[in-house]
C-alpha cells in the first residue's frame, strides 16, 4: 500500500521517470496557513548538488492543486505534485533481465509480473521521498511548538567531527572509484507532548519504525541508547525521575515508555546503507542469458545518498507524529 496514517493520512504516487511524482494528504485541520514558500526550506535541503550527490536536478517546485483557497487549508485533502522535467531512461531498458545487486529490480519484476516501471527504480525511486518531505512541512505545521534537530553522525569510516577537513575528498575517492557510502543519522524531537502512542500495537516506537523503514535504504533504527544499552546494568539503563513534570537524568529509552512519550526529548538512530547504483563491473546473474555476466551501469546516482536524507527522515517523523497528535485529540 502507498498510505500511512488515519487522522492524518498520507498518500503518495507517481513514478521516477513518469511526468512526476506526488502526495495526497488528508485530515489536515482547518485554517492552517499555507503556501508554495512554507515548502521551499526543506525541499531545498533534499536537493542534489553538493559533493557526493546526484547530477540529476529537478525544479521541485510544489503545485498546490487542492485543499488550499486564500492560502488556507479548507479541510478537504490536498494534492502536491512535482513535475519531472529532467529524466533520461535509456539506461535503464535491460534492468528487469539483467536485474541491478541492492535494487528493487528484481523483485518488483517478479511481484508485478514485469509490468512494473523500471526507469529511475519507478515507484521505488529515493525521489519519491519528495513527497514525504512536503507532507512533513504541513505535519510540522500542526505540530506547531515541537522542534527537531537532525544530523548525520558517520559517513562510511568517518565520523561527524572529521567532515569539516576530510569528507570531500573521501566522497570524491569514492565516487571516482565507482563505489558508494552510507552511514548513520540521529534526530532528537523536543518539546512533545506527554501521552503520544498507546500500548503495543499503536506504540510511538511501533508507528514510527513502519514509517522510517519506509524510507528507501533504512536498513536500521535505534532508540535511546539502541544496542549500546544491552550492554548496561538495569541500574545503568534505567532513567531516574529528577523533576515533578517527568524529566529524568538520563534518556536510555529515548523519550517513550510503554509505548508512550514521557516528555523527555524522543531520540533515535538510523542507519542508510550505501548507495545501490555503482559504477564498478558487477559479476552478476543475467536472467535473459541464464548466466552470471558482467553488469556496469551508467546514469546518474548519488555516491552517498545519505547526504539527502536528513530532511526525508526528519519530516517522515513529523507525519507519523501528526498522526498520534490528531489521535490524541480525538
Amino acid at each position: 500500500m502507498n498510505s500511512f496514517g488515519s487522522q492524518f493520512r498520507v498518500h503518495i504516487y507517481g513514478e521516477s521517470h513518469g511526468s512526476g511524482i506526488g502526495v495526497l494528504i488528508d485530515g489536515v485541520p482547518v485554517g492552517l496557513k499555507l503556501c508554495v514558500d512554507d515548502f521551499i526550506v526543506d525541499l531545498s535541503k533534499r536537493k542534489p548538488g553538493k559533493t557526493g550527490t546526484t547530477s540529476r536536478i529537478e525544479e521541485d517546485i510544489p503545485k498546490l492543486t487542492s485543499g488550499i483557497f486564500n492560502n488556507f487549508t479548507t479541510g478537504a485533502p490536498i494534492n502536491i505534485f512535482f513535475e519531472n522535467s529532467n529524466t533520461d531512461s535509456k539506461v535503464y531498458s535491460d534492468f528487469k533481465t539483467h536485474p541491478r545487486p541492492g535494487h528493487a529490480d528484481f523483485s518488483a519484476t517478479k511481484k508485478f509480473l514485469g509490468y512494473n516501471d523500471i526507469r529511475g527504480g519507478g515507484h521505488f525511486s529515493g525521489r519519491l521521498t519528495l513527497g514525504l518531505v512536503a507532507a512533513g512541512v504541513i505535519a510540522k505545521k500542526i505540530l506547531k511548538t515541537i522542534t527537531f534537530e537532525t544530523e548525520i553522525e558517520k559517513i562510511g569510516i568517518l565520523n561527524k567531527n572529521d567532515f569539516n577537513s576530510k569528507l570531500e575528498n573521501y566522497l570524491l575517492e569514492t565516487g571516482n572509484s565507482g563505489d558508494s557510502l552510507g552511514g548513520t543519522i540521529s534526530l532528537k524531537v523536543m518539546n512533545l507532548p506527554i501521552g503520544l502512542g498507546e500500548p503495543f500495537f499503536e506504540s510511538v516506537e511501533s508507528v514510527l519504525a513502519a514509517m522510517i523503514f519506509s524510507i528507501p535504504g533504512v536498513k536500521g533504527l535505534e532508540f535511546g541508547a539502541g544496542f549500546k544499552g544491552t550492554e548496561f546494568l538495569g541500574s545503568e539503563f534505567n532513567d531516574i525521575f529528577i523533576e515533578k513534570n517527568g524529566k529524568t537524568k538520563s534518556n536510555n529509552n529515548g523519550g517513550i515508555n510503554g509505548g508512550i512519550t514521557n516528555g523527555n526529548d524522543l531520540v533515535l538512530n538510523v542507519a542508510i546503507k550505501p548507495t545501490s547504483s555503482i559504477f564498478k563491473t558487477q559479476n552478476t546473474f543475467n536472467f535473459k542469458e541464464n548466466s552470471i555476466l558482467p553488469l556496469q551501469i551508467s546514469g546518474r546516482h548519488d555516491v552517498a545518498f545519505i547526504l539527502r536524507v536528513p530532511i526525508v527522515l526528519e519530516n517522515a517523523v513529523a507525519i507519523a507524529l501528526a498522526d498520534l497528535y490528531l489521535k490524541s485529540k480525538i
